[in-house]
């Protein structure tokens, strides 16, 4: 039988020189989309960060983490959206372990 929906994490990062309200605003799109296209698990914002290595000449970044629980059509979509708002530097979306 064909499960209908799986667990996963969504981990991003949104621009460090952004003002906090175009952060929060990032932030709070993301949690309604996935509030709307399945159940928001946790969410933590870990904040800014140093990155592993420059992305678009930045060094740090504002990280958030999102654990979710959807239909397995959705990580794409949601990425999809990611990859095309502006402030958001990189986003990876894996399976979590049952």
């Amino acid at each position: 039988m064909a499960k209908t929906s799986e667990k996963y994490e969504v981990m991003y990062i949104i621009r460090p020189d952004l003002s906090e309200e175009e952060t929060a605003a990032i932030v709070e799109r993301f949690k309604t989309l996935v509030e709307q296209n399945g159940t928001l698990d946790e969410m933590e914002e870990m904040g800014k960060r140093k990155l592993a290595y420059e992305i678009n000449y930045l060094s740090e970044g504002y990280y958030v983490l999102v654990k979710f629980t959807s239909a397995p059509e959705f990580p794409a979509e949601l990425d999809r959206i990611m990859g095309i708002t502006d402030g958001v530097i990189r986003s990876l979306i894996t399976k979590r372990p049952e």
